[in-house]
This record gives C-alpha cells, sequence and structure tokens, in this order.
C-alpha cells in the first residue's frame, strides 16, 4: 500500500484540538478543529482569500 494521502502538518491541543492537514496530490492544506463531539475541517485561506497550497514534490 502507498503513502497516505493526508500529512498533519501542524498540531495543538489535547481537548480542543487545531491541526493543519496537507493533501500530498493538489498541496491543499486544510484546517481541522474540534472541541468536544464536534469538529469540522476547511480550506486553509491565505490573506488575499485565496486556498493555501504547499507545493508537492514529485514522486512523495
Amino acid at each position: 500500500m502507498g503513502k497516505d494521502r493526508f500529512i498533519k502538518t501542524y498540531s495543538q491541543g489535547a481537548l480542543n484540538i487545531t491541526e493543519i492537514w496537507v493533501d500530498r496530490e493538489t498541496g491543499v492544506n486544510y484546517l481541522y478543529h474540534c472541541a468536544g463531539n464536534s469538529g469540522g475541517l476547511t480550506p486553509l485561506l491565505r490573506p488575499d482569500g485565496r486556498v493555501m497550497v504547499t507545493p508537492v514534490a514529485e514522486g512523495e
């Protein structure tokens, strides 16, 4: 089996968790936050409103 599609690049908290995940295929960054029984995932945006994209190396 190949590598996971998403990698966690940042994590903070224990009960109120904030994480940043990067899609290895597209480079799109996602912000994930959960507190208690609820959570949410959304694309991480740059100050100008565009989606934050991390360059993805070929073959990764």
